[in-house]
């Protein structure tokens, strides 16, 4: 019986619109959860969507609607991306359910023993929806003129004792029971953990935010968003009681991007051990997208929906572009010229090309028919390594190396003139090796071009070639200066 494997990502805060930076993100959990069904593992996915907040309830007063209509529409967009990237996602929550809201209730009650009433006065950062730590402030946004300044809070919230748990965070990161890729972010929490967590505030008085859940037991206050939209990863297998959350926790694999890593690095554990649940295995915190060079913002104007490059190049090209040009464990960079270069070049020279090739010549040579198709060959060790690391690129290189090798048999093999040569029996040798190395290839890449790997193995499935009408990544035509 094969183990379970459950993998989150964050849940997108939804004062904006779907982007690049979440399409990256809900990628590269898919992945890892195809790879799981793929290798027999009962899987759950989850994502969804964070609702509450100060920021939502300014985003749906701009909008001139109520923060939960605001909500059932942003949450639609979010849904959209998930369909257009065909993403497998097995659960999708957001903040605003009402099965969420009863268990952010009764969590809130089991941590009540690290939770005490006191005063805080400091900044808070409204971007991040976050309280910002003495020291941490940046200087910069204190001055009220600055386009994203700080506010100034003073107000009686409820505390959670973060100190506490500080040893036993460190512990289990040094131990590798909690793992965190890569290695940059891990010494970054492991750096946070040894000038001490600060116990944190956990609520807002609602007569400064009535947009939140309400603090069992005081309706003068809501929950903290951070700390409600955190625990959806257990509320959505139905924690404490549900058969999900007893079978499926701890998660696998939570994906997350890099500016909410102290949130997930460091508050999410220590709420966990409060709990006194095990921590995820893995931690895995991705990059950033920049477009041309420019971080994308509003001002500058540079800001691609998905949809648009998935409208020019399809679906499994834009796959495969996030997934093997922006590095896994750094930040990356979209540029039109990097994509007309990477369709090109590898899928329709390398990728491409072998198919096609391969195709023409079993018609050609042998009638179509496909003849006895050798087992694979390859070790593909590497390339499982790479994915349970998540190290997404270095997986797509390794798979490459197999579909350069493939172009590079065919050209030293040069099955044309074996069939000029009249030797049958040695040609379909060649030939249905060729089979046999690109349905190697599909299989491995079924977790990242799904599409793609269906067409070559329906190509191939049969006793006889089934040819698709066009090549599998038609050349673009890409203007000269």
């Amino acid at each position: 019986m094969k183990t379970n494997y459950y993998i989150t990502t964050s849940i997108p805060y939804l004062n904006g619109q779907p982007h690049l930076g979440h399409a990256l993100e809900f990628l590269m959990a898919d992945v890892l959860a195809r790879s799981a069904r793929q290798n027999g593992h009962p899987t759950i996915f989850s994502t969804g969507t964070d609702e509450h907040g100060a920021k939502v309830a300014q985003a749906a007063a701009k909008h001139k609607m109520t923060p939960q209509a605001y909500c059932d529409h942003m949450s639609l967009e979010f849904k959209h991306l998930l369909k257009l990237l065909d993403i497998s996602a097995d659960r999708f929550i957001r903040t605003t359910d009402a099965n969420h809201e009863k268990r952010a209730g009764l969590i809130w009650k089991a941590l009540s023993k690290d939770i005490y009433k006191g005063k805080y006065a400091g900044w808070y950062d409204v971007k991040q929806e976050e309280f910002i730590p003495v020291g941490k402030a940046d200087p910069a946004r204190m001055k009220p003129d600055h386009p994203q300044a700080y506010q100034r809070l003073e107000e009686k919230n409820y505390f959670f004792k973060l100190s506490k748990y500080t040893d036993q965070i460190k512990q289990a990161i040094t131990s590798n029971a909690f793992q965190i890729y890569p290695t940059t972010r891990r010494n970054e929490i492991l750096s946070l953990l040894e000038e001490g967590l600060e116990d944190i505030s956990i609520s807002r008085p609602k007569d400064q935010l009535e947009w939140g859940i309400t603090v069992p037991g005081d309706s003068t206050q809501v929950m903290y968003v951070w700390l409600e939209a955190l625990i959806n990863y257990i509320t959505v297998l139905n924690y404490p009681e549900g058969d999900d959350f007893r079978h499926f926790w701890p998660a696998n694999v939570q994906v997350v991007g890099k500016d909410i890593l102290r949130f997930h690095g460091a508050i999410w554990p220590a709420m966990l051990l409060a709990l006194d649940l095990p921590l995820p295995k893995t931690l895995y915190v991705h990059g950033f997208i920049t477009v041309e060079g420019e971080t994308m913002s509003k001002s500058l104007g540079n800001g691609i929906h998905p949809k648009e490059i998935i409208n020019k190049y399809g679906l499994d090209p834009f796959r495969y572009y996030f997934l093997r040009h922006i590095p896994s464990y750094d930040d990356g960079d979209f540029s039109w010229q990097t994509f007309d270069d990477a369709y090109n070049n590898e899928l329709a020279n390398e990728l491409g090309n072998a198919v096609q090739r391969t195709v023409v010549m079993i018609q050609k040579y042998q009638d179509g028919v496909i003849g006895d198709i050798p087992p694979a060959s390859h070790d593909n060790a590497a390339i499982a390594k790479a994915i349970e690391v998540c190290k997404f690129d270095r997986a797509l290189d390794e798979i490459w190396q197999q579909v350069r090798g493939l172009n590079q048999y065919i050209d030293e093999e040069k099955p044309w003139e074996i069939a000029g040569s009249g030797d049958k029996t040695h040609l379909q040798e060649v030939l249905s090796y060729q089979v046999s190395c690109l349905i190697e290839i599909a299989d491995l890449l079924v977790p990242f071009l799904p599409d793609t790997a269906a067409k070559i193995k329906a190509i191939f499935s049969g006793e006889t070639v089934k040819p698709m009408a066009t090549t599998l990544f038609p050349k673009l035509e890409v203007a000269k200066d």
